[in-house]
């Protein structure tokens, strides 16, 4: 009995203690709710919120009573929520370089991004910097002006799914579908110079699908790694296994791709058929790594194809879907843009780069999906460099710092009316030429801002208005009689439609 009470003592006198320590380290730290040693802010959080779609909810509760930075601990670790424009801008651009760092990754992440040597997880430092300077390279505009027949065979693809689904009578149209695929023919001819089969893109479709759609479920394994690999072995299989999979769908092709690249065979050659562009996958080739001089491995490389592909794909057709479900509640919009299109594109034209820069409505459209519908709520978490002192808080280095994106477009007293969809708001005098990277400030950052601001907001937004411009050119979008758009949201990999659009298309008559 005695040796059981010095245990129990023991162990509460171990908590006691842990909880005077966490007091006094985190004394400086931003405000939090009532925590508990070991456990954090989780109880409270579950009590406050049924799940993580309430969780911007209780920011502005937490916003109301705290202040614009606030703390909530999972468990002994600190992730600090900053909550207000002006903070952001202060945080991510004027102290861009202390802000531009990521935290720790996760042990299921480094699965699928070994030693964080991909753009959006390298830490900030030469990795990084050689990383993103490689991007940047590779879809500047002359080089997107390389892809014009990547996307040109992806909407030949779209157009003839939708055309096939019109002649059968059939009204309603499972879009979602068919945008999510042309995505991925797109993405998987950039990265890898190849017009794919159907067969070849659904595998590759395939494996990024069981990454990013069950990545959710295998966020338990982060909590005590070395008990989950007991607990959860089932899981830990599934998710070696989608590794797995996806390193023998890639791989191959990158191989297969270095050796015509190699050889230079039917690489150059000025024919309609043959791969005359540098795709991105070449570009990742020779790069050597800051250190030693080596260059990527195999793992690596599956990583960074699978990265460019995760920013471009199922983020993309989800965004599409949304200005769409707009373009079909808002009829009016949709005429003005189209009568803006017809002004610009002559009759049986095809919708060119330059194009799209003389339409000034078709950018007000796409700003104003990415303002009223961001394809996340959260961007991913950055943190600091060091640990810094930031508006009187003391910042962990080891901290992770987020920022609740949808509420700073959603703002009522920066935007009028935020939950409207108005594309008109961005021809004002105020927000005609509006920044999207927030450099002189932040009125949304669906992209992020700063340093660390995501380096495919150009392609994002060019391939947005390129097939929102085409849509409604070739076809007058509707929904069946009684029915309404529901613009309800639901989490999944990104921010979609609870009740995805099925609309009602019949081709122009022009």
């Amino acid at each position: 009995m005695g040796l059981w009470l010095y245990s129990v003592a023991s162990i509460f006198l171990c908590i006691f203690l842990q909880a005077i320590f966490n007091a006094i380290r985190n004394k400086k730290l931003p405000p939090s709710p009532p925590t508990i040693p070991f456990i954090g802010n989780i109880l409270w959080l579950l009590k406050s919120s049924k799940n993580f779609a309430e969780l911007e909810l209780v920011l502005r509760s937490l916003r109301s009573k705290y202040g614009d930075i606030v703390t909530i601990f999972i468990g002994s670790r600190p992730s600090i929520f900053i909550t207000s424009h002006e903070v952001a801008h202060r945080a991510l651009v004027k102290n861009g370089t202390v802000f531009a760092n990521r935290p720790a990754t996760l042990l299921t992440t480094n699965i699928f991004f070994p030693k964080q040597r991909t753009i959006s997880q390298s830490p900030y430092g030469p990795i990084w910097k050689l990383l993103r300077q490689n991007f940047m390279q590779a879809t500047q505009p002359s080089r997107l002006n390389s892809y014009s027949r990547c996307r040109k065979w992806a909407l030949n693809i779209l157009k003839k799914n939708i055309l096939a689904d019109i002649e059968l009578g059939n009204k309603a149209i499972h879009i979602d579908d068919y945008f999510n695929f042309a995505l991925y023919t797109l993405f998987t001819y950039m990265i890898w110079g190849e017009k794919f089969d159907k067969e070849i893109v659904e595998s590759i479709q395939r494996v990024q699908h069981c990454l990013i759609y069950n990545f959710i479920k295998f966020n338990v394994l982060n909590f005590a790694p070395m008990l989950s690999r007991f607990v959860f072995r089932g899981l830990w299989r599934e998710i070696m296994q989608i590794r797995e999979n996806q390193m023998n769908v890639f791989l191959p092709i990158i191989k297969a791709r270095q050796e015509k690249i190699k050889n230079k065979i039917n690489v150059g050659i000025e024919d309609e058929d043959k791969e005359d562009f540098e795709a991105y996958v070449d570009t990742l080739f020779d790069l050597k790594l800051p250190e030693s001089g080596e260059n990527f491995n195999d793992e690596e490389l599956v990583s960074m194809c699978s990265e460019f592909m995760l920013g471009g794909t199922d983020t993309t057709a989800t965004t599409l879907l949304w200005t769409m479900a707009n373009l079909v509640k808002n009829q009016k919009i949709q005429e003005k843009l189209y009568d803006e299109i017809k002004e610009v594109v002559k009759h049986n034209e095809e919708i060119e780069d330059e194009h799209l820069k003389r339409m000034p409505y078709l950018k007000a459209v796409v700003l104003e999906t990415f303002r009223r519908h961001p394809p996340g709520h959260f961007i991913l978490p950055r943190a600091v460099i060091q640990e810094t002192i930031f508006d009187g808080h003391k910042i962990p280095k080891n901290a992770m710092i987020n920022f609740p994106v949808a509420e700073f477009g959603w703002d009522p007293s920066v935007w009028e009316n935020p939950m409207e969809f108005k594309p008109e708001r961005f021809l004002s005098e105020e927000n005609a030429n509006f920044d999207l990277k927030g450099i002189k400030e932040i009125k949304m950052m669906p992209f992020g801002a700063g340093r660390r601001v995501c380096p495919a907001i150009n392609i994002a937004t060019f391939h947005l208005g390129y097939f929102v411009a085409n849509f409604v050119r070739d076809f007058k979008w509707t929904i069946q009689d009684g029915c309404e758009v529901d613009l309800s949201e639901k989490q999944s990999f990104t921010i979609v439609m609870k009740n995805p659009l099925k609309p009602c298309l019949s081709p122009r008559i022009t």
